[in-house]
């Protein structure tokens, strides 16, 4: 079954004025009896542009190259377009500014944005790189149900290419990979780790915070395959989103806990905090007295429950009154290789509220900045010493519907000029002990790190 459809034509963009038009796409639709994450796996391997792979609970789709680019970079909100920058005016926000643009397409735009887009939010002082980058793909593969794949892509001639490449990555399963790459999950940083967890402590029990995230860094020394790392890591994994991206600079492979927030196109908002976490060894008798015993540590339900607490404010801020409600409080989700107490919160999107300003109002992810957000993310700023970037940031996915998914990037592996690199952190507040929160990122640095597997070596022939 195919049939090719060319999407009306759009108006123009908010920057008119400067001559440059939304990009227009061709549609196809192809029936294809394969795994949809090995093939888009396949897909990514075999990509020399940017990409991104993204994964919601078995719904995959993939995106590939920039037909336009709508950034917050140090001087500000751009869009970029067949070679052509126009910068955008501010208004409210500089996130405002992009979201307005990307309304205004009525196209699914991809990508990420920075821990550090926090203080943009904020009104910190800028970074000197980007901290958002939403882009409009030249192709995209969506993997519908009944093994129906959606394409699109610019032109017919380039929707026959996908379509070629589509049906080899389908018959291109990856050959499994035993070697891993050994990283130091439990020594690597553990003093100032410690020495900062104390700090933390110190300032909470000073009044000055209620709970602050402290992270650690920790190298990997060599070449890491991320294609090869993120299938592995999938299938031991039960992740909120996945995903596998190179953009802007970025490279990264990721199976996230949770999501910063979700509006579908019904206006329906949703966030889902987790916060308490125990280890998950796989041997059920051990993992249930853990998940008891996170039930019972009341340093670990009240910081979950301050975080559902900022949540719901949150929320409240966005949607129509009324309508925010808690459909499930610390109940346990399994991630990997943690259990975290989880709940789920719902509202109404309020009118003259868009997406954006949810997504506002939700960045960073209380379980990976703390109380009150705003001084938890400039003490964040001042202690850590380096920047976040991807990691606590978001990878986006804003449909054409008005939908937005942003899922909350952690464990994950990084890698950018040269360097690749895990993160982890654990939630601090007045009860917590330096010793066990460390022990905390090494549970959660165990369901990337253990996954991590080696590029091929190249040969002197190849």
């Amino acid at each position: 079954m195919t049939s090719d459809a060319t999407r009306p034509a759009r108006a123009r963009l908010p920057v008119a004025e400067a001559g440059i038009p939304a990009p227009r796409y061709v549609e196809r639709e192809i029936v294809l009896r394969a795994d949809p994450l090995t093939t888009a796996v396949a897909l990514t391997a075999a990509s020399r542009e940017a990409h991104l792979l993204y994964e919601d609970r078995g719904r995959v789709t993939w995106v590939e190259g920039e037909a336009g680019v709508a950034e917050i970079g140090p001087a500000g909100p751009s869009f970029t377009v067949a070679g052509e920058r126009v910068e955008l005016p501010d208004g409210p926000s500089p996130l405002a500014a992009v979201g307005r643009l990307l309304d205004a397409t009525g196209l699914p735009a991809y990508g990420w944005a920075t821990y550090e887009l926090s203080r943009s939010l904020h009104g910190a002082p800028p970074v000197a790189e980007s901290v958002l980058r939403l882009v409009l793909p030249r192709r995209e593969v969506r993997f519908l149900a009944g093994n129906v794949v959606r394409l699109r892509a610019e032109s017919r001639r380039a929707l026959d290419t996908l379509e070629a490449g589509l049906s080899a990555a389908s018959t291109a399963a990856p050959t499994p990979r035993d070697d891993r790459v050994s990283t130091d999950l439990d020594q690597h940083g553990a003093d100032d780790y410690r020495r900062a967890v104390a700090a933390a402590i110190g300032d909470i029990r000073a009044g000055l915070l209620e709970k602050v995230i402290v992270s650690r860094r920790v190298p990997v020394p060599e070449a890491v395959d991320l294609p090869a790392t993120y299938l592995v890591g999938r299938r031991a994994n039960d992740p909120a989103r996945s995903f596998l991206l190179r953009s802007g600079g970025w490279e990264a492979a990721g199976f996230s806990p949770e999501i910063v927030t979700q509006v579908t196109a019904e206006r329906v908002v949703h966030a889902q905090p987790l916060a308490g976490t125990r280890a998950l060894h796989g041997d059920r008798a051990g993992d249930l007295a853990r998940r008891a015993e996170l039930y019972r540590d009341a340093k670990e339900v009240y910081e979950h429950a301050v975080s559902v607490r900022l949540a719901a404010d949150e929320l409240a801020g966005v949607c129509a009154p009324g309508s925010v409600r808690i459909d499930d409080f610390m109940s346990v989700s399994e991630r990997g290789s943690v259990q975290h107490l989880a709940s789920h919160l719902t509202g109404d999107l309020a009118e003259g509220r868009t997406r954006w300003d949810v997504l506002a109002a939700l960045f960073p992810a209380v379980t990976a900045s703390g109380i009150p957000k705003r001084r938890a993310c400039a003490w964040i700023d001042e202690r850590e010493g380096t920047e976040r970037g991807l990691y606590s940031g978001a990878v986006i996915v804003a449909g054409g519907d008005g939908s937005l998914d942003a899922a909350l990037v952690l464990r994950s592996v990084y890698r950018r000029d040269g360097q690749t690199w895990l993160r982890a952190g654990a939630g601090v507040v007045a009860q917590s002990d330096p010793e066990r929160e460390l022990e905390e990122t090494r549970e959660k640095l165990r369901g990337v790190g253990r996954h991590l597997v080696p590029a091929p070596r190249r040969t002197g022939a190849g």
